[in-house]
């Protein structure tokens, strides 16, 4: 059984949530049921986040973040998914017209399933309109498996955040990783994302962008012994076999790594830019 996260885990209270139900449609022009608290924070403004993700609406890892979400205070949650597994396609996209179906997480969240890649939702919901509003935030994962280094480059859940960069759209894609003695905890990456959305909920509120929006690549690991450390931030590595990280210890107690994969490799949860240094 995976060990807790040793961080300082945030606990959410929410006050009064309302579940808002409205039927999607199954034109490329539907929007999904969207899930958000009673009442807007002290600006009177609700953060609004798209999840979508690259193992398919139905895939638990969604399922863990958008249920990790929706206990978030003054906070809108949308589903807007692949139909279907999608792993391993990095910034595909489909050419032609977007079709969409409505479909449900495995806990019954109303969601959007594009039939297409996952960078394919993120252009439905922003580029084409298929969402009545611009998200401040879209959350890509968690992935089934760490994507961390080269691997990055492969990723779907990595593709569709860095297509929310390009259109503009501040994004966070999550991943939990596989260890050979245990399997993957999607619950050990839940309180991390929030934290890092409580932690820039203001920026993403105002916009302040700066250069460009925010963006970050969390891995998390899941430890057979001892117990996930971080996150520390640091360089998503060009190179390595990220491939063969699959035996992660826990139990260390180095702080010596040079980028994400050394990181990851002593009990890291990471956090990186989306894109590898330049050169």
């Amino acid at each position: 059984m995976a060990s807790r996260i040793r961080t300082g885990a945030f606990v959410a209270t929410m006050a009064g949530v309302a579940l808002l139900v409205a039927a999607c449609g199954s034109s490329s022009t539907s929007a999904p049921t969207t899930t958000t608290t009673a009442a807007s924070d002290a600006a009177g403004q609700t953060l609004r986040i798209m999840v979508t993700n690259d193992d398919g609406v139905g895939a638990p890892g969604i399922n863990a973040v958008v249920q990790g979400l929706r206990t978030l205070p003054h906070t809108q949650v949308t589903v807007v998914a692949p139909l279907t597994n999608q792993s391993g396609t990095g910034g595909k996209t489909t050419v032609g017209t977007l079709v969409t179906t409505p479909a449900t997480t495995a806990s019954g969240v109303p969601a959007t399933a594009v039939h297409g890649y996952p960078a394919d939702t993120v252009i439905w919901a922003v580029r084409d309109h298929g969402l009545s509003f611009t998200p401040d935030l879209v959350v890509s994962g968690i992935n089934f498996g760490q994507n961390i280094g080269p691997l990055a480059a492969l990723s779907g859940t990595v593709g569709a955040a860095r297509e929310a960069v390009i259109l503009g759209i501040p994004a966070l894609a999550a991943s939990q990783g596989v260890d050979d003695g245990a399997s993957p905890d999607f619950a050990e990456s839940v309180p991390l994302v929030k934290e890092w959305i409580i932690q820039h909920r203001a920026e993403l509120l105002a916009r302040s962008h700066g250069t460009g929006p925010l963006e970050a690549n969390l891995n998390v690991p899941t430890c057979s012994g001892g117990s996930v450390r971080g996150p520390v931030t640091t360089v998503m590595a060009a190179t390595g076999n990220a491939g063969a990280t699959t035996t992660v210890d826990c139990t260390s107690t180095s702080t010596s790594y040079t980028d994400d994969l050394g990181a990851f490799e002593i009990g890291f949860a990471t956090l990186t830019p989306l894109y590898p240094p330049a050169g």
